[in-house]
């Protein structure tokens, strides 16, 4: 197929040699199967900022960190050289998201390069070799939906274990490879200690995963993941390894805000340790 003009700088600098067919076209961005250093791989093109809207980004974006307080001051203001870094900033979200998941052990696809609004992947296959379906293209037995189910949320710890809540998190952003499922689509991913609306994502995302699942196995409707993990997380208790139960226990007392307040900063000060064990 046509090359299409994004690609000439990772062409120019024999990234890519050539592009074999267009996978998806969202608003965001657009997926190709590309042939780069002799096999095939995923080639996401972010579509251009005036292509863009950022009318739902506010919210992700709380607590995120900017390379300057110039940058800072121009996303501010909304001008054109701020809505441009503001959407350097949301891709380079995705670079970093999927670097500190992988290195946290979510399954994610493997990065390769980024290079001027071109993110260069691992391309998720099947058993067959071709491009992995979504979760959403596949109907699933009811001992298959709970594996996943289970499998989905382990990740979601993990994901939080590594300071990070998904965001977006669906059957359109879960593939399923060879090995097993793949999330994908991270660039509205958030820090979990750095943002206030980070519970309420996070609790979103597990109940769009029990949701699906909970078509093909019903009784999955009826646990409480969300909850759960977040209680966990704020008072600090959380790890890969925390056997959880699906349930969660509603105090009937009244709001108790500064316990509330002195969860959120446990789970700041937790965070904080984190990063600073897996710098070191």
């Amino acid at each position: 197929m046509k090359m299409p003009e994004k690609f000439d700088v990772l062409v120019h600098n024999g990234l890519v040699d050539e592009v074999v067919t267009q996978l998806m076209s969202g608003k965001e961005a657009e997926v190709y199967v590309v042939r780069s250093m002799g096999e095939l791989r995923c080639a996401k093109v972010y579509k251009d900022v005036d292509n863009r809207s950022f009318s739902k980004q506010t919210r992700y974006q709380e607590g995120r960190r900017t390379k300057n307080s110039r940058q800072a001051r121009a996303m501010g203001k909304h001008t054109k050289f701020g809505r441009k870094e503001q959407e350097d900033a949301w891709q380079n979200a995705e670079v970093d998201a999927l670097q500190r998941l992988a290195a946290a052990g979510v399954r994610v696809p493997q990065i390769f390069n980024y290079i001027e609004g071109v993110l260069l992947m691992e391309l998720v296959v099947d058993e067959q070799g071709k491009s992995a379906p979504r979760l959403n293209d596949v109907r699933l037995t009811a001992d298959q939906a709970r594996e996943y189910h289970s499998f989905m949320i382990r990740q979601i710890v993990l994901m939080l274990c590594g300071g990070l809540v998904h965001g977006d998190l669906s059957e359109y952003n879960v593939l399923i490879g060879r090995n097993g499922l793949v999330i994908i689509d991270l660039p509205q991913a958030i820090d979990a200690a750095g943002n206030n609306n980070a519970a309420s994502i996070l609790m979103r995302d597990v109940a769009n995963m029990t949701a699906y699942f909970g078509r093909f196995a019903p009784e999955l409707l009826a646990t409480d993941y969300g909850r759960e993990i977040w209680k966990l997380y704020s008072t600090g208790v959380l790890t890969p390894e925390t056997v959880l139960t699906g349930r969660f226990e509603q105090s009937g007392g009244p709001a108790d805000v500064r316990g509330v307040l002195r969860d959120v900063e446990d789970a700041q000060r937790y965070h904080e340790r984190t990063l600073l064990k897996t710098s070191a």
